[in-house]
């Protein structure tokens, strides 16, 4: 395997060539905020939290997608790239319905600790208020629209990891929306095993175990690593 040199900041690193700019900061000890970005499923560069600035390129490009090159010059923390992730965050909270203070998930949050990371202690856009629904039809979890962000970790999960492909998207633009098996209740999908992966995965509290009240819902990301290192490293393999 090909090692590549980069510079991260201005500090040196060397990466493997399969490796992306996300993973060879992290392994750095760089921070690159993230929200779609999930350990051991496939990244899709959706939230566009993690842009980065790259010497000689003038567009921002997502470090979860974008693979190490030999002799890159990267900058992840300029006054422009905080002025965009925070607007990000902005605008997810003007487009859904986050009333932190009433969630399963506040304190266990990751769309919030980001709220707080980028400093934002109001919203400068207008709120959208969409008229969303929740799906309470599963006999163990919940889905309530007014907090997904879109950012599609638990189609991901459910596909790569459980290889169940319940979950999947629908429309388009501020239509968008997650569904379950042909856009029925989630109750009555066919295909869902109940595992709890999507659930776990979920970086907000759009997805909810039935029951938890506000601040309890824990998203259990350790499950998830567990399979995914399992596989990766053949553990199960005799």
């Amino acid at each position: 395997m090909t090692v590549k040199t980069l510079t991260i900041n201005g500090q040196m690193i060397s990466a493997r060539e399969d490796e992306t700019l996300l993973e060879a900061a992290q392994e750095a000890g760089v921070h690159i905020p993230t929200l779609c970005h999930l350990e051991g499923v496939g990244d899709v560069g959706a939230c566009r939290l993690c842009l980065v600035e790259i010497a000689g390129i003038n567009k921002l490009l997502p470090a979860c997608v974008t693979k190490v090159a030999e002799g890159m010059e990267v900058n992840t923390n300029s006054d422009r790239l905080q002025k965009y992730r925070r607007t990000i965050i902005e605008m997810l909270f003007a487009e859904g319905n986050h009333i932190c203070s009433v969630c399963v998930a506040n304190g266990n949050c990751e769309l919030q600790d980001l709220a707080i990371e980028m400093g934002m202690d109001h919203v400068s856009l207008e709120y959208q208020n969409p008229k969303r629904s929740v799906d309470t039809s599963h006999d163990r979890f919940a889905i309530d629209h007014n907090r997904c962000i879109l950012c599609t970790r638990c189609v991901r999960v459910c596909d790569e990891i459980e290889g169940a492909h319940t979950w999947d998207m629908a429309g388009r633009g501020s239509k968008s929306h997650v569904i379950t098996d042909l856009s029925q209740p989630w109750g009555t999908s066919q295909t869902c095993t109940s595992c709890g992966k999507c659930v776990n995965a979920c970086p907000t509290g759009a997805l909810f175990n039935k029951g938890a009240s506000v601040g309890e819902m824990v998203h259990d990301r350790g499950k998830i690593n567990f399979l995914f290192n399992a596989r990766t490293k053949k553990e199960w393999n005799f």
